[in-house]
């Protein structure tokens, strides 16, 4: 019997791919890249804008506040206590030397131990300041007068026999310090509204050149022809590159093995079927040259059987280029109701089995057995099973086919008929196989369907010895989805 065996095969499947997704739009290696320079510098330059700001009002403060203090030192002279009383005298030059500024206004004022207004302009505000720990420390702070800011600088004076201090402030508005700011801000900015541009372009052309081999490797595989799938030289290559262009000739190489399969399957498919077609053809030209009416129909049904074995053979094509092209889309799969599915095959078969005086047999499983699959596949693979035992099993044999679920799941096909040679096992999957000694006609792909098929839902396929001795016994075994979980 041309039912052939060997050990499973484990071959990696193609990883599922989504269905129904929609494309992405393609995008540009060096757009991404600008992207991710320009990203931060875009998110750091409006900090970089506030810091710069606060640097230089810091700045600007410092010159001014010199002038501040010394004004405070000069109020500070005209203060005096006696006793109990303070007082502050500030002639006019005094005041009008605190008060010449062409920009600002300057304001002073001076408040006694019990917060009394003694000199100066009452609109300095004179809410609660925290009192340093020294007296007569310089202190500075922001304010408003009038709703203008202001910068205000004040000094504690000792009031004497434990009374509390006297005060003195000096404010002035901030024209001057904001000029100065904004000198020192357009002195670091504005360079900077030059050197990021051009630091772009810059980053651009370095970029463009970097990626410069990637043009040359594209216009290298371009100028090949459509037949070459040589790999590309890896010592041409940058070395960042190497791996993507390792994978791709390793694609590449694995697509020149498919199509060196499919080219020589597409070879023999033609002479397997070039024979009964010239066969067809012999007959029909000798049936139209006879004129005896028996010999006539004994060409006439020579003719049927060739049609009907040309027939065949075609379907059993399709069903193998169905299985390959289903590993493509090995998660196109449903629950199946393996042992019904058997059945309804069985059932199918007994006719055949009949025509040949076969006993044929089916034993059920104890339990539902469901599979993910693919319906009409697992059907195909089934029917070439059970084609094969009842064609190569001799009349008065037996055939049987038996569903097994413990441990594992296992579907098993068992013949009496004329077995396989030790030394074909290992060919028999093989497509258009045939072993020798055997005067059956087949195709040889019966069981590359099935291991094709097998191999679509993992599921591991031998060939065994009959128990009983004479023929050959089949055992697919499946996943047991249930004790894996």
């Amino acid at each position: 019997m041309s039912l052939a065996s060997k050990t499973h095969r484990d071959r990696a499947s193609a990883p599922p791919q989504a269905t129904g997704s929609r494309p992405t739009a393609p995008h540009s290696l060096l757009g991404e890249i600008l992207d991710w320079m320009l990203a931060p510098i875009l998110f750091l330059w409006p900090i970089s804008i506030v810091a710069t700001n606060h640097v230089a009002s810091q700045i600007a403060d410092l010159p001014y506040d010199r002038h501040l203090t010394a004004s405070v030192v000069a109020v500070v002279r005209q203060v005096e206590t006696h006793g109990v009383q303070s007082t502050a005298n500030l002639p006019g030059h005094v005041q009008d030397m605190l008060r010449a500024d062409e920009l600002d206004t300057v304001f002073f004022q001076v408040a006694g131990p019990q917060g009394d207004f003694l000199a100066g302009d009452s609109d300095v505000p004179t809410e609660v300041i925290q009192q340093p720990a020294e007296m007569r420390t310089m202190m500075f702070r922001d304010g408003t007068i009038n709703g203008e800011e202001v910068r205000i600088a004040y000094q504690f004076l000792p009031a004497g026999l434990g009374r509390p201090p006297v005060l003195v402030q000096v404010a002035e508005t901030r024209h001057k310090r904001k000029q100065l700011a904004s000198r020192v801000i357009t002195g670091v900015l504005l360079p900077q509204f030059a050197i990021i541009p051009l630091a772009v372009l810059l980053v651009w052309l370095g970029l463009t050149r970097g990626l410069a081999p990637l043009n040359r490797l594209q216009s290298r595989i371009r100028r090949r022809r459509p037949d070459d799938l040589s790999p590309i030289d890896l010592r041409r290559v940058p070395e960042e590159l190497r791996p993507v262009i390792a994978a791709f000739n390793d694609m590449m190489a694995r697509l020149e093995d498919n199509l060196g399969a499919q080219h020589r399957f597409i070879a023999a498919a033609a002479h397997q079927l070039k024979t009964p077609l010239t066969g067809l053809k012999t007959q029909t030209e000798l049936a139209l040259r006879e004129t005896d009416s028996q010999q006539l129909r004994d060409y006439l049904q020579r003719i049927a059987g060739g049609v009907d074995r040309a027939a065949h053979l075609t379907n059993q094509l399709l069903q193998l280029a169905r299985a390959e092209a289903s590993h493509e889309k090995s998660n196109a799969t449903e629950p199946v109701d393996l042992e019904a599915l058997v059945r309804e095959v069985a059932a199918q078969c007994v006719p055949r089995a009949l025509a040949r005086n076969i006993d044929f047999g089916f034993e059920a499983a104890d339990a539902a057995m469901i599979i993910p699959g693919v319906p009409l596949l697992l059907r195909e693979m089934i029917d070439n099973l059970v084609d094969n035992a009842i064609k190569y099993t001799p009349e008065g044999g037996h055939v049987t086919v038996r569903l097994r679920n413990a441990p594992a799941w296992v579907l098993e096909v068992e013949d009496t008929g004329i077995g396989i040679a030790e030394e074909d096992r290992l060919y028999v999957f093989d497509r258009f196989y045939r072993a020798l000694g055997t005067d059956v006609e087949g195709s040889g792909l019966g069981l590359a369907i099935v291991r094709e098929i097998a191999d679509l839902h993992q599921a591991k396929i031998e060939i065994l010895a009959n128990p009983g001795g004479r023929g050959t016994l089949i055992r697919l075994t499946f996943k047991n989805r249930a004790n894996a979980d």
